[in-house]
């Protein structure tokens, strides 16, 4: 097993760096992830708490990287995959519950997927330690990234209106108390949906950036290779 020394002097095995406290904190997410799609066919209120759970420990596992200097590449692949993993399975239950929008649903997974793993393979192949160094090159996507709370609100009211998507699949037991709008009862899920659409809508518009500067970062990039080989040719 690889290992290397801390600046304490410690040595460092892989085996710690999967011991690191926010991977601890993934592993939590990905458990309660699990959980939520065990529940979320037949139980809308389990599957609610442990998905929001699940998106919440996402804030937690960046502030204890930082705070107690536990920064990986293991930790920072681990929290992008379950990210993704977690709204896709959401998704696909919303591809059952609205099949007259499945097309819809498989545009917005597609488009999540492929910008972030374009994103991601752009800023390794630049040399960035980190998918969040995105650079000056767009101020939205530097905003998005270097700022904490603009980060936590997008992917907030993203995960939340998809789950508001979700809880309005299922039948109101009671009335609505609310009224209508536009003949739809103004429920609860009905809100969250309505408050949290332009933020997500923001949020969809962001992958769109991300995937076309990641797309030119790459194009970019094998420009620079290539002249770099003709000048050894010549």
């Amino acid at each position: 097993m690889s290992w290397t020394k801390a600046p304490n002097g410690k040595v460092i095995t892989a085996r710690d760096i999967f011991m690191f406290i926010p991977n601890l904190i993934g592993y939590s997410r990905v458990l309660f992830a699990l959980a939520s799609l065990f529940y979320m066919q037949w139980h809308p209120k389990y599957c609610t708490m442990l998905y929001c759970l699940s998106c919440i420990l996402d804030a937690l596992d960046g502030v204890a990287a930082r705070r107690y200097g536990q920064t990986s590449k293991f930790g920072a692949v681990l929290d992008m995959v379950t990210d993704r993993c977690t709204t896709s399975s959401l998704i696909c239950f919303l591809c059952v519950a609205y099949p007259k929008w499945a097309v819809v649903f498989q545009l917005l997974v597609s488009l999540d997927l492929a910008s972030h793993y374009m994103h991601m393979y752009a800023m390794l192949s630049a040399g960035s330690t980190s998918h969040k160094k995105v650079g000056k090159e767009s101020y939205i996507l530097n905003l998005y990234y270097t700022n904490n709370k603009v980060l936590f609100v997008f992917c907030a009211f993203n995960e939340l209106f998809f789950v508001g998507l979700y809880l309005f699949s299922f039948p109101l037991k009671t009335p609505p108390n609310l009224g209508y709008i536009y003949g739809i009862p103004l429920s609860y899920p009905t809100l969250i949906i309505i408050i949290t659409f332009p933020l997500w809508l923001g949020k969809q518009i962001i992958n769109g950036i991300q995937m076309y500067r990641a797309a030119v970062s790459l194009a970019e990039s094998d420009v620079e290779e290539r002249r770099k080989l003709a000048e050894k040719e010549n």
